[in-house]
């Protein structure tokens, strides 16, 4: 687990499922539990001065519901549904939730959450938006407290992880705060070819195309079903230019 603590609220109108939520949550030392509420209407006033990174919440409860409040709160960041009907859930992933916990909590499900949790903030952390504005060929990363200048033909692929994308070369990989299909849309990025809808390559990095999958340089990589059509013109073209 990282080192780093996220401040935590729980609201929760059982006082039972309340202390049980605190147990499992202080097995984790990322969790700072500044907070507890039996209710969502008690809650939202101390939500609205003290912002939380991690919200554990109930669904069914008295006046104001869990799903209403979090619709209130949708810049908080992590918001973990902990509730005993599972009928709720189509709603709370509407307004954005990061999971859906069925009570009683089980120790593993739990678990599983807080690494999802964990690998989520070290995301955050790690990425950082980058400025293309320094010339067409280059791109400038922030890597901690340092920039690495990259040039876009050394990057080999690119690969969506949502509302990140993690730019691959020979022999470093770099994570960015934007999607794969944004990026795509920047013309700096002309010469890549997506080829999946987590995927991009470089096309002159390209060794060999296969039916279900392509060579890059090292890496082997799937291709999409609804992708390959392009493929199959780049090989066409490739194929009429080699004979012209």
């Amino acid at each position: 687990m990282p080192s780093t603590t996220y401040s935590c609220l729980i609201v929760d109108d059982s006082e039972i499922d309340r202390l049980t939520a605190l147990a499992h949550a202080r097995q984790y030392p990322m969790l700072e539990v500044i907070g507890m509420f039996e209710s969502a209407t008690d809650a939202l006033p101390f939500l609205q001065e003290h912002p939380v990174e991690v919200l554990l919440l109930d669904v069914d409860m008295p006046g104001l519901n869990g799903i209403e409040l979090r619709a209130r709160l949708m810049q908080i960041p992590v918001c973990v549904f902990i509730t005993a009907y599972p009928d709720y859930a189509a709603e709370s992933f509407a307004v954005d939730a990061f999971d859906y916990l069925v009570k009683p909590i089980r120790a593993e499900r739990f678990r599983h959450t807080m690494d999802r949790i964990g690998h989520f903030f070290e995301l955050n952390r790690k990425a950082q938006l980058f400025d293309l504005s320094l010339g067409a060929d280059t791109v400038f990363i922030k890597d901690g407290h340092r920039q690495v200048k990259l040039k876009l033909h050394e990057i080999v692929y690119l690969e969506g992880l949502k509302d990140y994308t993690r730019i691959v070369t020979p022999t470093q990989q770099y994570t960015v705060l934007s999607s794969i299909g944004t990026l795509l849309q920047n013309s700096s990025f002309g010469s890549f070819l997506r080829i999946h809808r987590s995927y991009a390559v470089q096309r002159h990095f390209i060794d060999r195309i296969e039916p279900q999958q392509i060579q890059v340089q090292q890496f082997t990589l799937p291709i999409g079903r609804s992708y390959r059509s392009t493929l199959d013109e780049l090989i066409a073209r490739q194929q009429t230019s080699r004979f012209a």
